[in-house]
C-alpha cells in the first residue's frame, strides 16, 4: 500500500474502513502526511456470511472447492448468509457521496477493500456490481482516483502503476 500512495496527489483528508487491515495502515499514513482521517463503517468489506472471520483453510476443510467456486463466479458462488450485492453497493455509494460532499473540493483517499473499489467504480460507470465483479480485477494496494466536479457525474481515471 506504501508502494501505491507513493507520488500521488497531496491529500487533505483520509476517510477508511474500520477493519485492521485498512485502518492500522490510515493511521500511519495520517501520521506520516500529519492530515486527518475519518472511520467510516460503510467502507467495511461486503458480508461474507458464513465465512466472516475464517481463514481460506478454514473455508477450504469445510468445502474443498468452496474458494475455487467463489474466485471463478463470485457473484453466483457466495457464501451462505453473504450481504446482498445490491445492499452492499447502496451502503458504498452512499458513503462515498456523504464523504464527497463533507469534503467538498478536497482531495480526499478512501483506504477500502477490493469490493469497495468495486462498489464505487460499478456506480460510477452505471454498471450492475455481477459485471463489475466478473470484469474488473483489484489488486492489492491499487489505486483508482475518482474526480466529482460541481454539478457534473463523478469520472473514474484508472491509472497503472
Amino acid at each position: 500500500m506504501w508502494d501505491a500512495v507513493a507520488g500521488q496527489p497531496d491529500w487533505q483528508h483520509i476517510e477508511t474502513s474500520p477493519l485492521s487491515r485498512c485502518l492500522d495502515f490510515t493511521e500511519q499514513l495520517s501520521k506520516k502526511l500529519k492530515i486527518g482521517y475519518s472511520v467510516d463503517d460503510r467502507l467495511k468489506e461486503i458480508g461474507f456470511g458464513a465465512w466472516e472471520g475464517l481463514s481460506p483453510d478454514e473455508i477450504l476443510a469445510r468445502d474443498a472447492g468452496a474458494l475455487d467456486h467463489f474466485y471463478r463466479d463470485p457473484v453466483r458462488n457466495r457464501p451462505q448468509g453473504a450481504e446482498p450485492l445490491e445492499a452492499f453497493s447502496e451502503r458504498v455509494w452512499d458513503a462515498y457521496h456523504d464523504i464527497a460532499r463533507k469534503h467538498a473540493g478536497q482531495n480526499v483517499l478512501i483506504v477500502g477493500h477490493a469490493g469497495i473499489i468495486r462498489a464505487i467504480s460499478a456506480n460510477i460507470l452505471g454498471m450492475d456490481l455481477d459485471r463489475v465483479y466478473s470484469r474488473l480485477k483489484i489488486e492489492y494496494g491499487g489505486i483508482i482516483n475518482s474526480i466529482i466536479e460541481d454539478g457534473k457525474p463523478p469520472k473514474l481515471i484508472i491509472k497503472a502503476r
